[in-house]
């Protein structure tokens, strides 16, 4: 027998000799424990030599179970022990540390300099004045949602939560957010999983999010019902109406609520049947063309009584967002409002090439989106939301610099409910009660702390955004621009973002003098009668 072969089973052996060789001496009652361990141990060596699925286990019996036990908690050792203050994993511990610091309305200041390599390339920063302006009041950063078309607008703050569904988030986890969002009067955004009960008990406002299950409003063929829908978009709690057309996390992808998830409540709320998993089609049926699309929004903005109705996307071929652009311009209809969905992922888990590879990232979404609604004169009747990894006042100022009007959170507000990003949403086991449906689990998270936490996070975000922009010379939000912000090319060169980055003038693709060959391009590929490209001048 060789050395190897003695060496991996050794442990084994020793187990079992140790166990058979104390039998005749358990009147001895200190060798008891010891006898009934190596015991044990010899039972689990016996059945590693046996399974099947495991090699490791096969090969070094007992000790092999040290690798998948190491392996299992090898995210929490990361996360605790070997990560830095900087690792993104996707939020790095700095990030957390301040959402947990201003939620438990704890001072967030840091001593001694800041912890940045600022000759990084990529380090961004805000340019300050010489002459700062008054510190604004920032319940007052507001902005106006309701275009031409709109009998209803919706004044909404410049910081709000984004979509996240009750379904994928507990019962405790929806009311802590929402009736944080009533004591901040800031908006909620739904999740395509419909207005729940939990939305409802603290009258938080709520911009109802209908994706292409059509939760709350479908038919039982899963098709959009406008009487249903009208039943719930007039209620006053419901301040503005979002078509979700994908999203960060897996555009293109639709989505599944594994039916393990999917309680008599939820199926209830969404009007789907217990014991399957819960579908979202990777496509809506309501519509099928960018004019289709443009007379879906006017339905939907007449049987909600003439409230604001939008969509928010992950931008993915551009020429589709031009062709729904030149929908517009064809029918009349706009809708009020966009909202950019970052390819940076959210709370919905994903196969892992679609989180890793697919969609464009947030910003540059955003600056394509605002660049194509300036060159066709519409970007002063539709505003833009911007979501996507933002929860400081600093994300908060970059997007604004960008053409954003505001800005949604969904992982930052996660935080302020106690989430410690274990990423363990898809397993119906989040070790904080904000991502699951096992009941015993939710009872963690405590509603009245958190709803206060949500509004601690809120309001000390916006006044660090307050305290920044005075430092800039600015009293709003709306007067930061590209110009405002700086990042570093190199060791030696830094730019401001209006250098940085193309910015289209006001009519130019309406005159054809478009500034950049690439929107020039895709305008020519977009089509209003169809989301394929015009393949002549492609």
């Amino acid at each position: 027998m060789s050395l190897s072969l003695l060496s991996r089973y050794a442990f084994f052996a020793v187990c079992v000799m140790f166990t058979l060789a104390s039998l005749p001496f358990l009147e001895y009652d200190w060798l008891w424990p010891i006898s009934i361990v190596t015991g044990l141990l010899s039972l689990l060596g016996i059945f590693d030599l046996l399974q099947s699925p495991h090699a490791v286990r096969r090969n070094y019996p007992i000790l092999g179970n040290i690798r998948y036990l190491v392996e299992g908690i090898r995210p929490e050792i990361r996360q605790y022990l070997l990560e830095s203050d900087s690792d993104a994993l996707p939020f790095s511990r700095a990030q957390r540390s301040l959402v947990y610091s201003r939620a438990k309305n704890e001072s967030a200041d840091k001593p001694f300099g800041t912890l940045i390599d600022v000759y990084q390339s990529g380090f961004e920063f805000i340019g300050h004045s010489m002459r700062p302006a008054p510190v604004s009041d920032p319940s007052g950063f507001r902005v106006i949602v309701g275009g031409p078309q709109c009998t209803k607008p919706y004044s909404a703050s410049v910081f709000n939560i984004s979509a996240m569904s009750f379904g994928s988030l507990s019962a405790n986890a929806i009311r802590a957010l929402n009736q944080g969002a009533k004591l901040g009067n800031f908006a909620h955004d739904t999740g395509e999983g419909s207005i729940s009960p939990y939305h409802r008990e603290h009258a938080g406002d709520l911009t109802w999010e209908l994706g292409s299950g059509y939760f709350g409003c479908r038919t039982a063929d899963g098709r959009f019902d406008p009487e249903r829908f009208a039943a719930q978009a007039q209620d006053p709690q419901v301040r503005m109406i979002e078509i979700k057309m994908s999203q960060g996390a897996k555009p293109g992808h639709g989505g599944i609520l594994p039916k393990h998830k999917v309680t008599q409540e939820i199926a209830d709320t969404r009007g789907v049947p217990m014991g399957q998993d819960c579908v979202s089609p990777s496509r809506h049926s309501a519509f099928s063309t960018p004019i289709e699309m443009m007379h879906f929004i006017k339905q939907l903005r007449e049987l909600s009584g003439g409230k604001p109705v939008g969509f928010k996307f992950c931008l993915g071929h551009p020429w589709e967002f031009m062709g729904i652009a030149k929908a517009m311009l064809e029918t009349g209809i706009l809708p009020d409002f966009i909202v950019v969905d970052g390819k940076e992922g959210g709370t919905g888990a994903a196969p892992v090439e679609f989180t890793d590879h697919i969609g464009v990232p947030m910003r540059e979404g955003l600056l394509f989106v605002h660049n194509t609604l300036v060159g066709l004169n519409l970007r002063d009747k539709i505003k833009l939301g911007a979501s996507g990894k933002i929860v400081s006042a600093f994300d908060i100022a970059s997007v604004l610099a960008i053409g954003a009007d505001w800005a949604n959170s969904a992982r930052g507000f996660m935080f302020a409910i106690g989430c410690i990003q274990s990423q363990s949403c898809h397993t119906n086991k989040c070790p904080t009660g904000v991502a699951t449906q096992d009941t015993l689990r939710q009872r963690a998270l405590v509603v009245p702390d958190k709803a206060q936490r949500v509004f601690n996070f809120h309001r000390s975000t916006l006044k660090a955004l307050a305290e920044m922009l005075a430092a800039a010379g600015l009293e709003h939000p709306s007067q930061l621009s590209a110009k405002h912000l700086v990042r570093r090319m190199s060791a030696t060169e830094i730019k401001l973002f209006s250098q940085l980055h193309v910015f289209l003038k006001p009519g130019e693709l309406l005159t054809g003098d478009v500034n950049g060959e690439f929107y020039s391009r895709m305008w020519q590929m977009a089509r209003a009668d169809s989301f394929e490209a015009n393949e002549v001048a492609a």
